[in-house]
């Protein structure tokens, strides 16, 4: 491989060990956005492998939060009662984030619930790129390696020193710890940008797949061609 003088292989993508992640985790009265409501946030703000700050609130969902919702989380109406709305929390989380990777296990829960959130309410969401944690696990993990991929089995197989006990901020310690011990993996691939981290975690559309059409007539053996 041959590099312009100008070009570094850091600036081929960002490495893992220069990122800043936000690994946030949230609990909710609901399943879907347009079900439940979220009722806390909790995150850590990581570079390095070193924790930079953490954020965590609990949120008044406006509502009642169901029976079996706080037998799951312990979460109830008397603890949220003079806790902030979902209009002051969000605006304060964005606005901690700032300009970083977000992280979740099951992504498309707690970001799904944080753009529905912020549709609602009728603020900007930012646009940053997102790493999940659940099919990164299915990705760098054996299939036999794990009994599941859930976020309780692997904090527990990579020795998590935070058990995930569905309270935002613990499982977001615990999924910091996760994505930490898959990065090893993946260092051990010859993995280490983030851009490659995302590339082996998209999922592929089936508009995508057939374009694999057009390689069909494409030479199979090395040489020189012209197209």
């Amino acid at each position: 491989v041959v590099l312009d003088n100008d070009v570094t292989f850091d600036s081929l993508g960002m490495q893992l060990s220069k990122t800043t992640f936000v690994i946030v985790d949230l609990e909710t009265s609901g399943g879907t956005p347009a079900e439940g409501a979220i009722t806390e946030i909790g995150a850590v703000k990581v570079c390095g492998g070193e924790i930079l700050s953490e954020f965590r609130t609990l949120v008044n969902p406006g509502h009642p939060i169901p029976p079996f919702i706080t037998l799951l989380t312990g979460i109830n109406d008397s603890m949220v009662e003079q806790s902030p709305g979902i209009s002051f929390a969000l605006p304060a989380f964005i606005e901690w984030a700032g300009d970083c990777v977000f992280v979740a296990h099951n992504a498309s829960f707690d970001l799904g619930f944080l753009r529905g959130s912020a549709k609602l309410l009728n603020i900007s969401f930012p646009s940053h790129a997102v790493l999940d944690t659940l099919t990164l696990a299915r990705c760098v993990l054996q299939p036999d390696e794990v009994q599941n991929r859930k976020l309780g089995t692997l904090a527990a197989y990579f020795g998590s020193p935070t058990e995930p006990v569905h309270r935002a901020l613990a499982d977001a310690r615990a999924t910091a710890h996760v994505m930490h011990a898959l990065f090893e993996r993946l260092g051990t691939m010859g993995v280490t940008t983030l851009d490659e981290t995302l590339g082996i975690t998209t999922v592929i559309k089936p508009a995508q797949r057939k374009k694999r059409t057009l390689a069909t007539d494409l030479p199979e053996v090395p040489g020189v061609y012209a197209f």
